[in-house]
């Protein structure tokens, strides 16, 4: 998979975000930025895309999202509940109108919490708000991070259709 792959994804989804004047930020960790690179790619999208960040570490959550898990007992990441967590801070934060968050275990081993290589949790918030988990059964850490950012694309273009 390639940017060529979710480019028209998110031309459609920059095209309704404009035409509704709405926006959207983007808190990520597996896919590493290739979310928001796709949303960014297309021409004009100062008008929708406010901002966003890789959550990766304990710190960056810290830092970048103000989330303790303390606060949130029995929350860890690579769960549905907390994508939905991060896509409804940073939504918060950056005042937009939609969230997206994706947490997961890229590969080519599982994650901390025991999740297999190619998992993946993916959450839209905003005026309708879905979650989605995603198991490639792939060891192939670039190949898992363009079919997560696949699929949080293929999800926010549904919820937008809602």
């Amino acid at each position: 998979m390639a940017m060529s792959t979710l480019l028209p994804m998110a031309e459609a989804i920059g095209a309704a975000l404009k035409a509704r004047k709405e926006t959207v930020t983007v808190a990520e960790s597996s896919t590493g930025g290739l979310i928001a690179a796709a949303l960014l790619a297309v021409p004009g999208a100062s008008a929708y895309f406010m901002g966003g960040g890789v959550i990766y570490t304990h710190e960056a959550r810290r830092v970048l999202l103000g989330i303790e898990l303390a606060s949130h007992p029995g929350m860890r990441a690579s769960t549905e509940a907390y994508a939905q967590l991060c896509a409804t801070t940073m939504r918060e934060r950056l005042g937009t109108t939609w969230g997206i968050g994706e947490s997961g275990a890229t590969g080519p081993t599982s994650n901390r919490y025991g999740d297999a290589a190619g998992h993946s949790c993916i959450a839209i918030s905003g005026p309708h708000s879905r979650c989605t988990s995603l198991e490639t059964g792939q060891a192939d850490r670039e190949d898992n991070m363009w079919r997560f950012a696949h699929a949080a694309l293929t999800l926010f273009e549904g919820v937008l259709r809602d």
